[in-house]
């Protein structure tokens, strides 16, 4: 083996001179959004997220059919997903499935 010189202290002192903090949205695509479905949230809010690449994940509070219905078929016209589990709507944005294989 080659021996090599690697001045660690040099390297650490560029890494941190480089850092810089990371700031964190609650708006940005591509991230899961967590939310309470029981109507009191425009649905247009709901198909907003899930075009913005967003994965909802929205506890069901009264009857889901009610509550779905001023989105649902919207969400599955942009080629989205809605899945029922355990008292949760998960909806996908297109081109993102949900596995359920392992619920069979």
């Amino acid at each position: 083996m080659e021996d090599f010189d690697l001045d660690l202290r040099t390297v650490e002192e560029q890494l941190e001179d480089e850092e810089a903090p990371i700031e964190k949205s609650t708006v940005e695509a591509d991230g899961v959004e967590l939310g309470v479905l029981d109507g009191s949230t425009d649905p247009e809010e709901w198909i907003g997220s899930i075009e913005a690449g967003r994965v909802l994940v929205l506890a069901i509070e009264g009857d889901l059919n009610d509550l779905a219905a001023g989105f649902a078929r919207d969400v599955y016209e942009i080629g989205g997903e809605l899945v029922h589990f355990r008292g949760f709507l998960i909806i996908t944005p297109p081109a993102m499935a949900v596995d359920t294989s392992r619920l069979d």
